[in-house]
């Protein structure tokens, strides 16, 4: 029973504290004509190892991302990783053994944070970075905002129309409560 932990002693005693007979009574809400009245039509089971294997074969049929050209622009790409970087990530000062919560970790990353920050600056001029984003969408909303903040007053945020849909929808969602326009701009 590795994946069904309840014996039947804890269902029972589970359908007695909600008050039904039978796990049946709790799907008397759904019309008789919506239930499956057949059994499932499912191959026989197999073991763990087995259906890795199978997972695994079905897996090797999809298309590998290498092979085909992507202009979804979901965020995710095959892209190059400096060696050095994994030089870094082994730096003590980036690491600890404890757990993430410790002050050693928070500190490794602020330091992280900061020398990344600290360089994209110097590199592009800029007075600002932000390196604390954990996904494409929050970052870009959380440019428009300092885009809108920094410098004279703005009140109208330029989006490329090639912009992910999501993307989008996250800027306006940051935006909403502000007296901010958003813009598409053709591309």
């Amino acid at each position: 029973m590795r994946y069904l932990p309840h014996t039947d002693v804890d269902i029972r005693e589970m359908l007695e504290t909600i008050g039904v007979a039978e796990i049946d009574d709790l799907f008397s809400g759904i019309p008789e004509d919506c239930r499956l009245q057949s059994p499932l039509n499912l191959p026989a089971a197999l073991s763990e190892a087995e259906l890795m294997t199978v997972l695994r074969n079905l897996a090797e049929q999809n298309a590998k991302v290498s092979d085909w050209d992507c202009f979804l622009g979901g965020g995710a790409y095959n892209h190059f990783i400096p060696a050095v970087v994994d030089h870094l990530v082994s730096r003590s000062e980036f690491y600890t053994a404890y757990t993430p919560y410790q002050p050693e970790i928070s500190q490794g990353t602020l330091q992280a944070i900061f020398e990344f920050q600290t360089m994209i600056c110097q590199l592009t001029g800029m007075d600002v970075a932000n390196a604390s984003m954990y996904d494409g969408a929050s970052a870009c909303a959380e440019a428009a905002l300092l885009a809108l903040r920094t410098g004279r007053k703005r009140d109208k945020v330029l989006l490329s129309a090639a912009l992910h849909p999501q993307y989008r929808a996250t800027v306006a969602t940051y935006c909403r409560y502000l007296d901010v326009e958003l813009i598409d701009v053709p591309t």
